[in-house]
């Protein structure tokens, strides 16, 4: 308030408040910091960018067996059109906690590792682990996907064509 703020606009993650991850309780943390600022504020919750679902991909293609977490689905989203959304947001009113945004399409992990390994024009074996504990029976129960609110346009084939030049679709 001193600076002259008077509209705070914070972006967070879909699922802080159903995954147990310790950075995703971090981000609902700032949440309740910012709903209760005293400030008007705004706050949209995306999926996961398609940059991040790619280089976590990346990391997982370095060996030569690729090991995915078994039963787990992603909505990546592209980042500039979540930059646009809170661009649009930073010039309204205040308006709380909006409606969530999502990528186009709700995939296995799988069908995202192997669109990754096309574009990039790697061979890999997929081995899907099964993995334990509360984090991942979040991600297995879909608490980080928003499917109501699949509103991004770029496909992670279409982010995977513009980053690496392969389509990552099937030949």
């Amino acid at each position: 308030r001193g600076a002259g703020v008077s509209h705070l606009v914070y972006v967070s993650i879909v699922g802080v408040d159903h995954v147990p991850l310790g950075y995703y309780q971090t981000k609902r943390a700032v949440e309740r910091l910012v709903e209760e600022s005293g400030l008007g504020w705004t706050v949209l919750r995306a999926t996961q960018f398609h940059d991040l679902v790619a280089g976590l991909l990346g990391k997982l293609a370095r060996p030569p067996v690729m090991l995915l977490p078994a039963g787990v689905r992603d909505q990546p989203v592209e980042v500039a059109e979540v930059a646009g959304r809170l661009a649009g947001l930073a010039a309204g009113a205040p308006a709380g906690r909006v409606p969530d945004m999502g990528g186009p399409e709700v995939r296995g992990v799988e069908s995202l590792a192997r669109a990754y390994l096309r574009a990039t024009g790697r061979h890999r074996p997929v081995l899907n682990v099964p993995l334990a504990g509360r984090v991942y029976r979040g991600y297995r129960e879909g608490g980080h996907l928003a499917p109501d609110r699949a509103v991004g346009r770029r496909t992670f084939e279409e982010y995977l064509t513009g980053r690496f030049g392969g389509t990552g679709l099937p030949d």
